[in-house]
């Protein structure tokens, strides 16, 4: 008996290594790349090019110092700001109460809306950029804030409905009832009662839509002008035929990251929530 214990727990054992190993190479797979191009922004520019690569050396800010001097990257990251939390805004402001009204009543044609939202998202986004460029210049919202949010706006609010209404679904109906029998309206048991629940379904639903506004190139690459360029476009401006600026260039990669980072880790206690929600009942 106690042979077979000792077994049991010596595989145990073996397994969880097995695990956390496993989840090392995962975070390590992520983690390094970031970390090089983190590193890479603080390294002088003798460093860079090193073979091996210089792992000790003395950190320098001139790469940021120039990046942020460079024509157009300080108004492009002030342009993601905007776009990007401007459309999670009205992402969540359209897709939670929209979720809700999906996942809770029965109405006409509530099949039909239902699909025709899943329908949006199986476009290729490629497919997309003629008609989204000739309507744009038909409509004068070429390179303006308007126009591109109004474009992240038709690739986010689908996904996020759908997101949503699985956190909606994942709620007893005993909650609704309750409030009901209670006095609250429908509107006040949405609000007070509903949206409490699902709060880290909200956060995690909004954190998706920040990343992939923030993070999004194709639309925006053709979409905009000097006015609205977004970072991710203008970070290009260091990669040209004659030279490319690696310092630079990691610097506003690592700028970059850093709004998404922030977000994440203010907003992190709801998302692990989210997350998990429904795991467990």
């Amino acid at each position: 008996m106690l042979i077979e214990q000792s077994k049991i727990k010596t595989i145990k054992y073996i397994r969880f290594i097995v695990a956390l190993l496993l989840l090392l190479l995962v975070i390590g797979t992520w983690l390094i790349p970031v970390g090089w191009i983190a590193a890479t922004s603080f390294k002088p520019r003798t460093s860079i090019f090193t073979v091996p690569p210089t792992l000790v050396f003395k950190p320098i800010l001139n790469h940021y110092a120039r990046a942020l001097r460079f024509l157009g990257i300080v108004a492009s990251i002030r342009n993601s700001l905007v776009i990007a939390l401007t459309t999670t805004l009205i992402t969540l402001l359209v897709a939670v109460p929209a979720g809700y009204a999906y996942a809770r009543f029965r109405f006409k044609f509530r099949e039909q809306l239902s699909f025709f939202t899943l329908f949006t998202q199986m476009a290729p986004p490629i497919s997309l950029l003629i008609p989204f460029f000739v309507i744009l210049h038909k409509l004068k919202m070429f390179d303006t804030y308007i126009g591109m949010i109004t474009i992240h706006l038709t690739l986010l609010i689908p996904f996020s409905i759908w997101l949503m209404i699985t956190y909606f679904q994942d709620l007893p109906h005993e909650l609704e009832e309750a409030a009901l029998i209670d006095g609250a309206s429908p509107f006040t048991t949405f609000i007070y009662v509903m949206l409490p629940q699902v709060a880290g379904g909200i956060a995690v639903t909004g954190i998706l839509a920040f990343i992939a506004s923030w993070n999004e190139f194709l639309y925006a690459s053709i979409l905009t002008g000097r006015k609205v360029q977004t970072v991710p476009v203008a970070i290009f401006s260091f990669l040209t035929t004659e030279e490319t600026l690696w310092g630079p260039f990691a610097a506003t990669g690592t700028m970059i990251m850093i709004p998404v980072i922030i977000v994440v880790l203010i907003a992190q206690r709801h998302i692990i929530r989210g997350l998990t929600f429904g795991a467990i009942k």
